[in-house]
């Protein structure tokens, strides 16, 4: 098994946060102090205006985050009661039906509690939605909703069915999404990380109901919580953390992101507080490791494979696209083979969203074609995003799409 460690430092605007396994770089979550994002931030929002057109509201998220940004509720996501009471929230629609009319659903001026589920892109500005989520490790508090519901990366066995039963009688309030790594812990886990999601859902109703909208409840997860919260089950076995040196060079005690990192996990994860430490060597610790140079090799357009071949990465308006050389080695199955695992774990460091279409070396056989599209499908299972493999064109082209999710990194890390 993998050894994982959690490497976090502050570069100027920059708070980075890199997963490794074995040395090598697997997950990267950079969070920029001039381009915050705003993915999982909660807010009291005002509707703003109507637009039938899009059968959707625009809301006022406020002055406070980027001077008077609006998003897009669309009619399929709103839910009703919205803060009168702590029972579920009903859809607006039956799941597959048409949704109603957004004009018979909210009215302008109506404050709002939504929750950002895409950030803003060009001159789109952020996607909203009523089903509030708070994601933890092994459990996602939906506490507007009824149901348990269970990972499908557990299969359809008596394993989901018994797992269900398990969270109902340890979890605190209804609503939940039990992640896969949830069957591998204990219930003292489960029920302490279900109490704190629960308790931080009923401060942020709490504060919805006490002050006028619009306003900024809860933000959204920074880049340290969010590698933790991803990684799930499959814990660092360190955390090291390299705070900015302060003026002076001395520090008393801990240093900001190390301070903070320790607040969240005694609040949400006091199995981890033995594995956090900081970094107190002279030397920077991604300079140590050698991070700065792979971080910047993400921004290259090609990619060497690990054996030989390489990728050639390019982004377009519309889309993605991957193509895939041979360069000197022989067989194209292995290369395409090397291709799909790295395709998959540059996807993930990139945050690359949206439609990806692979070109891969062509194959002598439906049999190896069928070989690598299984190789890149299993790749990308264990991808924190959705990510979805369609199939190999006539063409021979590979079409996949994975979810928009925060800022593409290249876009981060721009002058």
């Amino acid at each position: 098994m993998s050894r994982l460690e959690l490497l976090v430092d502050r570069d100027g605007p920059l708070t980075r946060a890199a997963v490794l396994a074995d040395g090598r770089l697997t997950d990267l979550h950079i969070d920029h102090a001039d381009r915050p994002s705003l993915l999982g931030a909660i807010i009291l929002g005002r509707v703003e205006r109507i637009a039938t057109g899009l059968n959707g509201a625009f809301i006022d998220l406020g002055n406070g985050l980027g001077g008077g940004l609006s998003g897009l509720l669309p009619a399929a996501d709103v839910r009703r009661p919205i803060l009168d009471d702590d029972s579920p929230q009903s859809r607006s629609h039956r799941p597959g039906a048409k949704p109603a009319p957004i004009g018979a659903l909210l009215r302008t001026g109506q404050p709002v509690l939504v929750q950002v589920k895409a950030d803003a892109t060009g001159s789109k500005g952020p996607s909203l939605t009523m089903d509030i989520t708070l994601p933890g490790r092994f459990l996602v508090h939906a506490p507007l909703g009824r149901d348990i519901a269970v990972s499908k990366r557990l299969g359809t066995g008596p394993e989901r069915a018994a797992l269900a039963r398990r969270i109902e009688q340890l979890a605190t309030g209804a609503g939940w999404i039990v992640r896969a790594g949830a069957a591998q812990v204990s219930d003292d886990l489960l029920a302490a990380e279900s109490e704190a999601l629960h308790l931080q859902w009923r401060a942020i109703r709490d504060d919805a109901r006490a002050g006028s909208a619009p306003r900024l409840l809860h933000p959204g997860p920074d880049a340290p919580t969010r590698a933790l919260i991803e990684q799930g089950a499959a814990a660092p076995a360190a955390i090291l953390v390299d705070d900015p040196t302060p003026a002076g060079g001395i520090r008393m005690g801990d240093g900001p992101l190390l301070s903070a990192l320790r607040d969240w996990c005694d609040r949400h994860a006091p199995d981890l507080l033995p594995r956090l430490s900081a970094h107190k060597d002279a030397q920077r610790l991604f300079d140590l490791r050698d991070l700065d140079s792979a971080i910047a090799e993400l921004l290259d357009v090609r990619v060497p494979l690990p054996l030989g071949g390489s990728l050639v990465i390019e982004r377009t308006e519309a889309l993605t696209v991957v193509d895939v050389n041979a360069g000197e080695r022989g067989n194209p199955l292995d290369v395409n083979l090397d291709a799909a695992a790295e395709i998959a774990r540059q996807l993930r460091l990139r945050n690359v969203g949206g439609i990806v279409v692979v070109d891969f070396v062509n194959m002598r056989s439906r049999g190896d074609a069928e070989r690598v599209l299984a190789a890149l499908s299993q790749a990308v299972e264990s991808d924190p995003v959705q990510t979805q493999v369609y199939g190999m064109s006539k063409l021979g082209l590979v079409e996949l799409t994975r979810a928009r999710r925060g800022t593409p990194l290249a876009a981060l890390l721009r002058p």
